[in-house]
This record gives structure tokens, sequence and C-alpha cells, in this order.
């Protein structure tokens, strides 16, 4: 059995949810645990009542919309994404995903279809990582792979701390961040935020599974003073330190795989005046790569260019992890859930790993996992050019709706109450 979601609904319910946090022009700027969080939150809520869902929040803000199976022992078909952005993201990175799952959901109550197992959406609380470190938090604590208590400590850069804003935004539930019931599979739509897709000129993306992830903070305390009237040889500079790392960090990944990559994203120099030696450089640190092992050896490279860095200037140092996300391979049999549904639709798909982290990491450790990627023009993402037309996000989000159906099982009929 195939089903179409309704296309015109489907657009209109993501530039409904593109106009909370909207910045100038295009793109949004909506921080997890923002007043804006919070706006997008509500309407969320009101989406999933309006669909019949029966709604539950946890204690990390991860809301859930169940829909009941025929048969409520089954295992749950879980499909979802996030809603929070990037300060200056796009209306896709993450959205996508959720609207195209509250659309599958809303397709089944318009085709009166009666799915064998129940089928959950959910919208994970602080994917992306850019206010409160690390990222996919709320999705690796629901998996038992972050503490909670260690995710409710963590601070943003104005001191904040999560568990304060979960609550100021009123979004603390009371129900444990752990799975309520037994999940057969989780299903996530992302755009791809890669180039391959619209390069190829394909439709959809296979994801078969997602690289490791290795994140760190570096900290080199030097010695400020005067830069007229300290000499060379007497500075203890620890930007240059800082910039001798940044330039390796750029040069190992080649060294080591066709995959490795490895970033500097942020950089903060103290005092930060013109005519004063650094004294303190904090930068961040992401390596990723398809093979955990290589994405160790990058990191253990990184921390070797540290200690002579700081030994050439006379410098301390610090490395301090932030993240470790194991590499992830994807179920065959929700992989080729996906698969399927490309072919049947008779779309131009294609097969990859996911070069980005999805909440799809962490689910994977619960229960069988694949992912499917809209195209993403240019290539880009974290940003607001990011773009993928509606008749791409259409066929990811058909593709997505499909697979899921098949994964969750109707009779054959598929007539609810029949």
């Amino acid at each position: 059995m195939r089903i179409a979601i309704d296309r015109e609904r489907f657009v209109e319910t993501m530039q409904e949810q593109a106009e909370i946090g909207a910045i100038d022009g295009r793109g949004l700027d909506r921080l997890t645990l923002t007043d804006a969080d919070r706006e997008v939150r509500d309407w969320f809520r009101d989406q999933m009542e309006a669909a019949g869902l029966d709604i539950r929040v946890d204690e990390m803000g991860n809301m859930f919309g169940r829909r009941p199976g025929r048969d409520p022992e089954a295992g749950t078909i879980l499909l979802g994404s996030h809603l929070d952005s990037q300060p200056r993201g796009g209306i896709y990175d993450g959205p996508l995903g959720v609207v195209a799952a509250l659309e599958f959901v809303q397709t089944l109550e318009d085709e009166d279809i009666e799915t064998e197992r129940p089928v959950e959406i959910v919208n994970w609380t602080n994917e992306e990582g850019s206010r409160f470190q690390p990222a996919m938090m709320s999705s690796g604590v629901w998996a038992g792979e972050i503490a909670r208590d260690d995710a409710y400590e963590t601070t943003d850069a104005e001191g904040r701390r999560f568990v304060d804003e979960l609550e100021r935004i009123g979004y603390r539930g009371d129900i444990p961040a752990k799975p309520q019931h037994d999940y057969d599979s989780y299903l996530e739509l992302h755009i791809e935020q890669g180039p391959y897709l619209d390069e190829e000129d394909r439709d959809v993306g296979i994801v078969t599974g997602i690289v490791a992830l290795r994140w760190g903070e570096v900290t080199f305390q030097g010695q400020a003073n005067h830069s007229g009237t300290t000499p060379m040889n007497h500075r203890n500079d620890a930007l240059v330190a800082a910039s001798d790392v940044i330039t390796q960090i750029r040069r190992i990944p080649g060294t080591l795989g066709e995959r490795t990559v490895g970033t500097v994203g942020d950089l903060e120099v103290e005092p930060g005046s013109i005519n004063v030696v650094p004294e303190e450089v904090r930068f961040t640190v992401d390596i990723r790569d398809p093979d955990d092992a290589v994405a160790d050896e990058a990191v253990e490279r990184v921390k070797a260019e540290i200690v002579a860095a700081a030994e050439r200037e006379g410098v301390e140092w610090e490395y301090e992890e932030r993240m470790k996300a194991k590499s992830v391979s994807f179920a065959d049999r929700c992989v080729d859930a996906v698969r399927n549904a490309v072919s049947d639709l008779e779309y131009d798909g294609r097969e990859f790993i996911s070069g980005a982290g999805h909440d799809a990491t962490y689910a994977a450790s619960v229960c069988d996992t694949a992912m499917a990627f809209a195209v993403s023009e240019d290539g880009k993402s974290h940003s607001p050019a990011e773009y993928t037309s509606w008749e791409d996000c259409y066929k990811a989000a058909n593709t997505l709706a499909n697979a899921a159906l098949d994964l969750a099982g109707v009779t054959e009929d598929g007539a609810a109450g029949e």
C-alpha cells in the first residue's frame, strides 16, 4: 500500500513554523529554550492536538505525540527531528523532519488508515548544540547515553543553566527522559546539508549510517604584556600557539582519509586588545570520520600538536572533550524501507553516509533506525541561505511517509476498524 501526503497542507505547515523566530530576508534564529523555541513548541503542541495525538513531554523537554495501532503491544514506530535552529540558520534544518512526521499522521487520519503498530512523532530538544553543548543532548539522555543531571547543569555563554531555561519556558515535563514504550524503529527525515544530491540531480538520499563525531575545546594560557615594549623572545603568546594548532587541524584530515574532516568553528581571544600580547585563547575542535578509529587518531594527533605548540611558545594548555558520538550503521530493514519507498515512488535516490550528526545517532542505540535526506541546493546549511525547493521537500517527506507505513504495517484493505 502506498500513500501520498497532502502537498499543499505540508507546504503551508512548513511556512507557518518558519514564521516563528524568522530573521530578516529568510532563515531562523530559534535557539533552543529561548522564547522563540517556546512559541514553536506551543505551535507544535496545537498541531498534535488537532491531529488527535496523545501528547507527552518528558523531563528533557522532548515532545511526543502518539497515535494508537491495532496491536497495542506491538513495538512503536517513531518519527521526528528537531525544531531548534542555529543562531542564523535555515528553515529546513530540523523542522522538515518534524513537519513531515506530523503530515504522515495527519494523512493516516485523512485516509482512515489504522496501522498495526502504534506511531509516535517527536520534537527532540537541543539537537543543534549551538546554545548548550553537546549536540543531540536530549535524544542522548533519552537513549541513556548522556546523564540527565550532567545535561541539566550545562550552561550557555551567559551562564544560564539548561534546566533553569527549560523550566522558564514551561517545558520541563515530569515524565522520565527514557523510552516509555517498546520501540520497533525510528525514521528521521533531514535535509542533506551537503552538495551530492544537488550536484548529481537526485531526488532523495537513502542514508545508511552516520559518521563518528568528536568535539573538544582547547585553551592556551600565556601571559599578557605590552605589544610594543615586549621583545619577541620574551613573549608567551597564547594566540601564536593556537594558530599553529588551528593550521594543523586544517591539514591533518587530508593525511588520514577522504571522509575525514576537521573544523575550528569558534575562537575567543583575551584580553582582545590591539596592543596587548594575547594571554588566553579558547577554540573548539570538530573532528568527523565514518571510522571511529580514524576519528580517534585525528584527535590524538591534534593533542600532539597542542603539546608541541605549547612547548614552543611557553604557554599552558588544556583539552576538554565536549562530545564523543560513535559512528552508526543503520539497520538493513529500515534502510530497505526507505530504499523501497524511493523505488516505488519512482524517485531517483542516492545512498551515502551522513557527515552530520543527527538524533538518529542516539535513537539507533534504542531501536532499528534509518534516515532519508532531501536535496540541499548548493549544499548550503546552518545559514539563512539554506534552501530546498518545496518539490524536493515533498518528495523526501513522501518517501518518509511510505517507509514509515511499511514499518508500521496496515491491514489488507488499510481501512480503520474493518
